[in-house]
């Protein structure tokens, strides 16, 4: 099943709080979403950065390939 399907229920949770005049909830929901979003597809490059030991050494997540993370 993995991991996309939270993804549909915050979605589905701030329709509701949109249409029942939440606008807080509904902000905080699309916050929800994107971080969701991020860190599935943070376990998905996950293998293969680790295999090849690239990590930001701060945050101690996977790094992209061909991205730099500037101090």
């Amino acid at each position: 099943m993995g991991r996309d399907w939270i993804i549909d229920v915050l979605a589905d949770l701030r329709s509701f709080a949109r249409d029942n005049d939440l606008p807080l909830l509904s902000a905080q929901l699309e916050e929800a979403g994107l971080v969701a979003e991020v860190e599935i597809a943070s376990h998905s490059d996950a293998s293969v950065s680790q295999k090849r030991g690239e990590q930001d050494s701060v945050l101690g997540i996977p790094t992209k390939l061909g991205m730099i993370r500037r101090t």
